[in-house]
């Protein structure tokens, strides 16, 4: 692996799957009712998110597409999409049906341990220490949702059972995700800064994607009418404004902090800023998804609402709340890897309260008028950052052009 190394294609193939799984998330808060259906998908979102981190950091360290990587890569696929279609019944299965529950955490465990191994495989000369830091984590982790899964078979009631496996699986994440923040994993690396962000880049690319695809499939059984050509539209518009505000100064801030940073900086910016950060980014984007459901134009009947009818309060908070999300993750993000950029946050800031803000108000007002509104406040947030942003934009794109053409230090020959 090299400064200048790309995402592999073998990556790009494992994060097509998530395209399902970023989904499945979202059809999994619609299919629970109310508060529990969410708290359900973000915490599935977490764990899955986790292990998308692991092969991203691993994935900068041995090139996806060479031998032992690519065949694991391969591997961990199928493994994943498997766990994916079991996420509906994460918590609780279908009666009638197989022990799915017990399948998403079989299938859990073995992308773990593939991963595992091919971390060893590409740190030799590990010690018996090192090797404890890498498999205690996931061993409990496992052992935690393994518990979670049974609970529902257990003699506990209904409502105990819930209760622990909610439980259960926060102390997973807490594992999981301390581990990452308190050990000392060793030989923890960025090897490629491209590599890094263009693969965190990209897995926002599907997220986004996400969000078109659910308000395709949301309105895919509709009859055409101006309110359903509207509300996709609109659906279009905050999506692409979130695209925009990602992509036009903070992709580059990424990247360009993290090659001007030492190897140990590199490490801590790269664990705060993408590991971490990034997942109430994507969670704010899933939860748009979910509010997007909620409106009426784009799902008829499903929820007995009239077409003039407000969000539920639900679909209020998903919708707003989550680019609100967004919109603070994000400006925690640019803040995080680049002091000269922090006066440039504020309109994120500025926007996430506004929406907040606005959450009430939206109640007395049609669904398709919330959309409407939360369109304008995404496109002129993302429309005064570009103005405010256009020295500090081209002073990057220009230092990331240089060092292209030049990446060990010498002038273009």
């Amino acid at each position: 692996m090299t400064e200048q190394s790309r995402v592999a294609t073998e990556e790009l193939f494992l994060d097509v799957v998530f395209v399902f799984a970023f989904i499945q998330v979202t059809t999994l808060m619609t299919a629970e009712a109310g508060e529990l259906g969410v708290l359900h998908g973000l915490l599935v979102l977490t764990i899955l998110w986790w292990s998308w981190s692991l092969f991203a950091w691993l994935g900068n360290r041995a090139q996806a597409s060479y031998g032992m990587s690519r065949l694991v890569i391969l591997s961990v696929t199928p493994i994943m999409f498997v766990l994916t279609v079991t996420i509906s019944e994460a918590f609780t299965d279908v009666p009638g049906g197989t022990d799915t529950s017990l399948a998403f955490v079989a299938c859990f465990a073995a992308v773990r341990v593939l991963y595992l191994a091919l971390r060893i495989y590409a740190t030799p000369g590990l010690r018996r220490v090192d090797l404890a830091a890498l498999t205690v984590p996931m061993v409990v982790a496992v052992a935690l949702l393994l518990i979670a899964a049974l609970l529902p078979r257990s003699a506990l009631g209904a409502d105990q059972a819930r209760a622990g496996q909610v439980v259960l699986w926060l102390l997973a994440i807490i594992v999981d995700y301390g581990a990452g923040q308190v050990l000392r994993v060793p030989e923890r690396q960025i090897f490629s800064a491209r590599h890094w962000a263009e693969r965190h880049n990209l897995i926002m690319i599907v997220a986004l994607g996400e969000v078109l695809v659910s308000v395709g499939i949301a309105g895919g059984d509709e009859p055409g009418s101006p309110g359903l050509i509207i509300a996709s539209a609109l659906a279009v518009v905050v999506a692409g404004a979130l695209e925009w505000i990602y992509f036009d100064l903070s992709a580059l801030i990424g990247e360009r902090a993290l090659r001007g940073a030492d190897q140990a900086r590199r490490v801590t910016l790269a664990r705060d800023g993408y590991t971490y950060l990034h997942l109430p980014m994507i969670a704010g984007i899933i939860l748009l998804a979910l509010g997007l459901k909620h409106v009426p134009s784009l799902v008829g009947d499903a929820h007995a609402y009239r077409r003039g009818d407000p969000l539920d309060s639900l679909g209020r908070y998903a919708m707003y709340g989550g680019v609100a999300l967004f919109m603070l993750a994000h400006a925690a993000f640019q803040w995080r890897l680049s002091r000269a950029a922090r006066a440039l946050v504020w309109p994120r800031v500025f926007a996430a309260i506004l929406l907040v803000a606005l959450i009430p108000v939206i109640a007395r007002r049609s669904a398709l008028a919330a959309l409407a509104w939360l369109s304008v406040i995404c496109v002129v947030t993302a429309v005064i950052e570009f103005f405010l942003s256009r020295p500090e934009r081209r002073r990057l794109r220009e230092a990331l052009s240089e060092e292209d053409e030049c990446p060990n230090g010498e002038p273009p020959t």
